[in-house]
Protein backbone atom coordinates (compact mmCIF):
# COMPACT_ATOMS: atom_id res chain seq x y z
CA UNK A 1 0.00 0.00 0.00
CA UNK A 2 1.40 3.26 -0.75
CA UNK A 3 1.83 5.79 1.93
CA UNK A 4 -1.28 8.00 0.31
CA UNK A 5 -3.31 4.99 0.50
CA UNK A 6 -2.47 4.17 3.97
CA UNK A 7 -3.24 8.00 4.80
CA UNK A 8 -6.22 7.56 3.21
CA UNK A 9 -7.46 4.77 5.28
CA UNK A 10 -6.01 5.80 8.45
CA UNK A 11 -8.12 5.61 11.62
CA UNK A 12 -11.28 8.51 12.34
CA UNK A 13 -10.68 10.13 16.15
CA UNK A 14 -11.46 13.19 17.36
CA UNK A 15 -9.08 16.03 19.21
CA UNK A 16 -10.75 18.51 21.85
CA UNK A 17 -13.41 15.83 22.67
CA UNK A 18 -10.97 12.82 23.30
CA UNK A 19 -8.33 15.38 25.16
CA UNK A 20 -11.48 16.65 27.23
CA UNK A 21 -12.88 13.10 28.44
CA UNK A 22 -9.54 11.77 29.05
CA UNK A 23 -8.35 14.52 31.61
CA UNK A 24 -12.38 14.70 33.34
CA UNK A 25 -12.02 11.10 33.40
CA UNK A 26 -8.68 11.07 35.33
CA UNK A 27 -10.06 14.21 37.17
CA UNK A 28 -12.81 12.59 38.27
CA UNK A 29 -11.19 9.49 39.13
CA UNK A 30 -9.12 11.40 41.89
CA UNK A 31 -11.73 13.77 43.24
CA UNK A 32 -14.09 10.92 44.14
CA UNK A 33 -11.21 9.03 45.33
CA UNK A 34 -10.15 12.30 47.92
CA UNK A 35 -13.81 12.42 48.44
CA UNK A 36 -13.74 9.18 50.25
CA UNK A 37 -10.34 9.25 51.86
CA UNK A 38 -11.21 12.75 52.76
CA UNK A 39 -15.38 12.90 54.45
CA UNK A 40 -14.82 12.10 58.27
CA UNK A 41 -16.04 9.05 59.89
CA UNK A 42 -18.99 8.99 61.95
CA UNK A 43 -21.91 11.60 62.91
CA UNK A 44 -24.38 12.88 60.85
CA UNK A 45 -22.72 13.65 57.97
CA UNK A 46 -19.60 11.47 58.07
CA UNK A 47 -18.92 7.94 55.52
CA UNK A 48 -18.90 4.63 56.36
CA UNK A 49 -16.35 1.81 54.88
CA UNK A 50 -19.10 0.99 52.75
CA UNK A 51 -20.00 4.53 51.64
CA UNK A 52 -16.32 5.33 51.24
CA UNK A 53 -16.65 1.99 48.49
CA UNK A 54 -19.60 3.31 46.75
CA UNK A 55 -18.19 6.64 46.78
CA UNK A 56 -15.20 5.49 44.55
CA UNK A 57 -16.98 3.43 42.96
CA UNK A 58 -19.09 6.00 41.16
CA UNK A 59 -15.30 8.02 40.38
CA UNK A 60 -14.67 4.72 38.34
CA UNK A 61 -18.13 4.49 36.73
CA UNK A 62 -17.95 8.16 35.41
CA UNK A 63 -14.28 8.02 34.83
CA UNK A 64 -14.59 4.60 32.60
CA UNK A 65 -17.89 6.44 30.89
CA UNK A 66 -15.77 9.33 30.25
CA UNK A 67 -13.06 6.84 28.90
CA UNK A 68 -15.59 5.27 26.49
CA UNK A 69 -15.85 8.69 24.87
CA UNK A 70 -12.33 9.12 24.33
CA UNK A 71 -12.01 5.76 22.64
CA UNK A 72 -14.91 7.26 20.09
CA UNK A 73 -13.29 6.01 16.02
CA UNK A 74 -14.32 5.21 12.73
CA UNK A 75 -11.82 2.17 10.91
CA UNK A 76 -11.76 2.35 7.28
CA UNK A 77 -10.88 -0.45 5.09
CA UNK A 78 -10.79 -1.61 1.53
CA UNK A 79 -14.48 -3.18 2.08
CA UNK A 80 -16.21 -0.89 4.21
CA UNK A 81 -16.01 1.69 7.56
CA UNK A 82 -16.41 0.12 11.38
CA UNK A 83 -17.91 3.19 13.22
CA UNK A 84 -17.66 2.50 17.05
CA UNK A 85 -19.82 5.55 18.58
CA UNK A 86 -20.05 5.77 22.40
CA UNK A 87 -22.62 2.87 23.33
CA UNK A 88 -23.40 1.20 19.86
CA UNK A 89 -20.81 0.13 17.00
CA UNK A 90 -22.03 -0.02 13.10
CA UNK A 91 -20.39 -2.24 10.68
CA UNK A 92 -21.03 -0.54 6.83
CA UNK A 93 -20.12 -1.23 3.60
CA UNK A 94 -19.03 1.56 1.43
CA UNK A 95 -21.74 0.81 -0.98
CA UNK A 96 -24.69 1.13 2.30
CA UNK A 97 -23.22 4.73 2.03
CA UNK A 98 -25.03 7.60 -0.14
CA UNK A 99 -23.52 10.77 1.66
CA UNK A 100 -21.56 12.09 4.38
CA UNK A 101 -22.13 15.66 6.11
CA UNK A 102 -22.52 17.85 9.01
CA UNK A 103 -26.35 17.37 8.89
CA UNK A 104 -27.53 20.99 10.11
CA UNK A 105 -26.48 21.33 13.81
CA UNK A 106 -25.19 18.43 13.89
CA UNK A 107 -22.18 17.81 16.66
CA UNK A 108 -20.44 15.10 13.86
CA UNK A 109 -20.77 13.63 10.94
CA UNK A 110 -23.90 12.01 10.00
CA UNK A 111 -23.67 9.32 6.99
CA UNK A 112 -26.66 8.72 4.94
CA UNK A 113 -27.12 5.33 4.23
CA UNK A 114 -28.67 3.83 1.24
CA UNK A 115 -32.30 2.35 3.55
CA UNK A 116 -32.64 5.43 4.37
CA UNK A 117 -31.55 5.25 7.92
CA UNK A 118 -28.25 7.64 9.11
CA UNK A 119 -25.71 6.93 11.49
CA UNK A 120 -23.47 9.07 13.34
CA UNK A 121 -19.59 9.33 13.15
CA UNK A 122 -19.42 11.07 16.68
CA UNK A 123 -15.22 10.44 15.64
CA UNK A 124 -15.60 13.36 13.70
CA UNK A 125 -16.94 16.27 15.82
CA UNK A 126 -17.40 19.99 14.52
CA UNK A 127 -15.59 21.06 17.46
CA UNK A 128 -12.37 20.23 15.76
CA UNK A 129 -13.07 23.02 13.36
CA UNK A 130 -10.69 22.93 9.76
CA UNK A 131 -9.69 19.42 11.19
CA UNK A 132 -13.00 17.98 11.17
CA UNK A 133 -13.78 19.62 7.58
CA UNK A 134 -10.35 17.50 6.14
CA UNK A 135 -11.75 14.54 7.86
CA UNK A 136 -15.36 14.37 6.48
CA UNK A 137 -13.94 15.58 3.17
CA UNK A 138 -11.24 12.19 3.23
CA UNK A 139 -14.19 10.54 4.55
CA UNK A 140 -16.56 11.66 1.64
CA UNK A 141 -13.53 11.13 -1.27
CA UNK A 142 -13.42 7.32 0.62
CA UNK A 143 -17.37 7.06 -0.26
CA UNK A 144 -17.35 8.37 -3.22
CA UNK A 145 -14.00 6.29 -4.94
CA UNK A 146 -15.58 3.30 -3.47
CA UNK A 147 -18.73 4.28 -5.08
CA UNK A 148 -17.04 5.09 -8.34
CA UNK A 149 -15.35 1.27 -8.18
CA UNK A 150 -19.05 -0.24 -7.73
CA UNK A 151 -20.33 1.63 -10.91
Amino acid sequence: MTPDATAAYATFRPRRGALVARVAALGSLVAFAVLAFVVPEGGAAGFGLPDRLLTFAFGVAVAAFLWRYARLRAVPSRTGLRVVNLVRSHDLEWAEILSVGFSGGAPWVVLELADTEEVSVMAIQRADGAFADKEAARLAALVAHHGSARS
